[in-house]
């Protein structure tokens, strides 16, 4: 008779924790997969270029205007913008370069930059890992120019880089552009 309780005690318990198991095995079965890049409202790009045979190489994410007033409003005048959309724009440069004049060490930097009316700081951020700016910390930089904004001739929609091998780097978005030199 004991064995009969034992043996029925046992049924029981495995009653109640299989149910238990079958979830728990669905549920991580129907794990979200990460997001692709590629499928972002605000897509992935590169920019390259060989400087003097140095290579130059900028990852970021291209927002679309949309309609929205972008500097001055969306991304206001004077505070730190991650100068693109999504992950910190990255700067690589395989050698030591000079950025308008101005010594920046070979490797990645995280590219941030403060939008302004008459002129824009660029950054070059040794913590090249981050999401967006919101974690920036100003004593983490490299390097900061200055540069002057310019009112493009026919406004751009989504964001854009480009890097010549002649070592110009432009940024261009709405109706502004900013670019500064790589040497």
């Amino acid at each position: 008779m004991k064995r009969i309780s034992f043996l029925l005690g046992a049924c029981a318990l495995l009653l109640v924790a299989a149910p238990t198991r079958s979830h728990a095995q669905m549920t991580t079965s129907t794990t979200k997969p990460a997001q692709d890049k590629s499928k972002r409202p605000s897509p992935p790009a590169t920019a390259s270029a060989t400087v003097g045979g140095t290579k130059v190489m900028i990852d970021y994410s291209q927002p679309s205007v949309k309609g929205r007033e972008i500097f001055g409003a969306l991304e206001p005048y004077g505070k730190v913008w991650r100068t693109g959309a999504n992950e910190a724009t990255t700067f690589t440069v395989s050698k030591d370069v000079k950025i308008n004049g101005q010594a920046l060490p070979a490797g990645t930097y995280a590219l941030f930059s403060i939008p302004g009316k008459d002129e824009w700081t660029i950054i070059f951020n040794k913590t090249a890992k981050q999401w967006g700016a919101f974690e920036y910390k100003e004593s983490e930089d490299a390097l900061r120019v200055k540069v002057k904004p310019t009112t493009l001739k026919q406004p751009v929609e989504r964001f854009t880089i480009t890097a010549a091998n002649s070592g110009k780097v432009t940024m261009q978005w709405a109706t502004t552009g900013v670019e500064f030199m790589v040497k």
